[in-house]
């Protein structure tokens, strides 16, 4: 009986001490958070993928990089120490949110106007793995390896910062995030490269697939907002691409285009400037709260 009383006071000990640890440390932050804690189900994660305009081409200018909220956040996908930033952890989306070197991208103002927009209490993170002039086939985890090796030797270099698999990398920190948060959509911004290839869709559809396979998620369980490219009204190059984007949604009910009319581009006529950059991406936010407006999870 002596054992058994003593066993029962440890245990009453322990949950009362436990207990008053977890008042004194508050809400784990989603920053902190480990595989073996509990999930932050305000804590909304997006996984963006792509080419140049997703790793973004523009300039970042001084507005761009002063009151970012704290509330969003980007998941390091390599290490930048000139930044102070590693593969891996957490940081206040101050651009750059791609790798080290690039520019503003639509992911910025997607994640300011989401963050603007919604409750204070929730939290919004990005993870940014995009390589300028890649083809779709980069992101397919079957031919990626035949695709890179026949690729010029600037692209080997940027998909090199990934360790070769820029694929593999968004799947491993997508695995690392949803152990601290929800992932609730994908923002994918490419076809620039790919412009007049008629099986895009349905090599789009493989890399969407794959992505929710891999991460554990029910098929078309997570919305894939897409972004087209620079349009005829601003002298696209690859704006031709366009009608194939907005046919996207008849090969992955999921689908959600965004429009790029109106959105300033550079004299490339491949790249967006920073302004258009921001106005884009605040329409991938726009399209995302007009989603979870109808979700019943919204929280």
């Amino acid at each position: 009986m002596n054992i058994n009383f003593e066993l029962m006071e440890v245990k009453r000990m322990f949950v009362t001490l436990t207990s008053l640890m977890a008042l004194s440390l508050g809400p784990v932050s989603a920053q902190a958070q480990t595989g073996t804690e509990k999930v932050n189900e305000k804590f909304h994660i997006y996984l963006c993928l792509g080419q140049s305009n997703m790793e973004g081409n523009a300039k970042i200018e001084a507005c761009d990089t002063v009151n970012v909220t704290p509330r969003f956040k980007v998941l390091q996908a390599v290490d930048c120490p000139d930044l102070g930033r590693e593969k891996g952890k957490w940081y206040t989306a101050v651009p750059p949110l791609a790798r080290c070197g690039t520019g503003l991208t639509p992911a910025d103002y997607f994640g300011r106007t989401l963050a603007d927009s919604l409750p204070a209490d929730v939290e919004i993170g990005v993870i940014n793995v995009a390589v300028g002039g890649c083809r779709i086939e980069l992101f397919d985890k079957d031919n990626y390896a035949s695709y890179v090796a026949g690729s010029p030797d600037w692209l080997k270099n940027m998909v090199a910062e990934y360790d070769g698999n820029p694929y593999a990398r968004l799947i491993e920190l997508a695995k690392q995030a949803s152990r601290c948060g929800v992932i609730k959509g994908i923002l994918l911004h490419q076809g620039e490269s790919n412009t007049g290839d008629p099986d895009w869709p349905m090599k789009v559809k493989k890399v969407y697939d794959n992505i929710l396979s891999d991460l554990g998620l029910q098929p078309n369980s997570l919305p894939l907002l897409v972004g087209e490219l620079v349009s005829e009204g601003q002298g696209g190059a690859c704006a031709s691409m366009n009608p194939v984007i907005q046919k996207l949604p008849e090969t992955i009910p999921v689908v959600h285009v965004v429009s790029s009319e109106g959105c300033e581009a550079v004299s490339d006529r491949l790249h967006f400037s920073a302004a258009g950059y921001r106005e884009l991406g605040k329409r991938y936010a726009l399209t995302m709260l007009e989603l979870l407006k109808k979700s019943v999870s919204i929280r």
